[in-house]
């Protein structure tokens, strides 16, 4: 089969096309034809190996274990290990596939989902993590209620999209931040005010909110708490400051340990991928409350410049990945 390979650690001019043999699935797996992917920051750090510590938790020290990148996928079951039965051949799936960018690929049955009927497979494959992860900061970490405030920074991101949709969905007040040209957008998801952050400052204090869902990565502790009601609840989902070692898990790190002496909640999340969430995420996309956001369609052969155009932020929406 065809598929995006890496043999060295780096930006997104490693990756490039090979022909390898096709995956075999283990007997709780399901074999994927590979109908669309999208890219997300967790596929950028295993193809840079960054930060660190990666390296060393088994993705390879001095090089990649596992050559293919792309972790979301949608597309048509071909083959089922012996022990699965929640899928079948033929079956219309998304979820999680460890090395989607590809024309086959295998996936644990518990981590897919049979596909929403109402979304192409380019829309499907933009949903699973990033819609996984927003699930989970919104409805498990930030616990949002209705009527609570609820602000979104980075709303035009991957998770960002989704957690507006989640937030609104759950009744709250949202607030979304993102640059100028991607308000329209944000708005569009259903966002009751959209601020632009090269213009205003959404953690400068003049509005307190119960729950701030961070996906923008670079923002002060500091800030964030002063933006946050008494008792508010901080979900910090990623970041990309923090260097090479800790690759924007500092900020995490010390949220964790100063949540415990004061009355905010702080903290951030490792997503589940799990297929009763992705169910539940399908349920709410047949019910019209959630929408995927595609910025562009690229053939497998330009991966490398879908991987570089989510790196940038200059898309707004998911960037995918076309198998076929």
């Amino acid at each position: 089969m065809t598929a995006v390979v890496q043999d060295r650690y780096g930006e997104a001019d490693v990756l490039y096309l090979d022909h390898i043999p096709r995956p075999t699935v283990a007997d709780n797996e399901v074999l994927i034809r590979v109908e669309a992917a999208s890219v997300d920051r967790g596929a950028w750090h295993l193809m840079a190996g960054l930060p660190y510590p990666l390296r060393l938790a088994g993705f390879g020290l001095r090089r990649p274990e596992n050559r293919v990148r792309g972790l979301d996928v949608s597309g048509r079951v071909e083959a089922v290990g012996s022990s699965v039965t929640r899928v079948a051949v033929g079956q219309e799936v998304y979820g999680i596939a460890v090395g989607s960018f590809a024309e086959y690929a295998c996936a644990l049955e518990t981590k897919i989902a049979a596909k929403p009927a109402r979304l192409s497979f380019a829309q499907a494959a933009a949903v699973p993590v990033s819609g996984l992860t927003a699930l989970q900061a919104v409805r498990d970490h930030g616990r949002v209620q209705a009527g609570q405030s609820v602000l979104v920074l980075g709303a035009s991101g991957g998770v960002g999209i989704y957690a507006v949709q989640v937030a609104k969905a759950m009744g709250a007040l949202v607030t979304g931040v993102c640059s100028t040209s991607k308000t329209d957008t944000v708005r569009s998801l259903g966002a009751d005010e959209v601020l632009d952050y090269r213009v205003d400052d959404a953690t400068d204090g003049s509005h307190r909110y119960d729950v701030i869902i961070d996906t923008g990565g670079n923002r002060r502790l500091r800030d964030l708490r002063r933006a946050l009601t008494r008792t508010g609840r901080l979900v910090i989902v990623g970041g990309e400051n923090g260097g090479r070692w800790l690759g924007g898990i500092d900020r995490q790190i010390r949220a964790l340990c100063l949540s415990p002496f004061v009355s905010q909640k702080l903290g951030s999340l490792m997503a589940s991928e799990n297929a009763e969430d992705l169910e539940v995420l399908t349920a709410m996309i047949d019910a019209g409350v959630i929408t995927p956001v595609i910025d562009s369609v690229h053939p497998l052969a330009d991966t490398a410049v879908a991987v570089a155009r989510m790196v940038d932020g200059s898309g707004c929406g998911k960037q995918i990945i076309a198998t076929r």
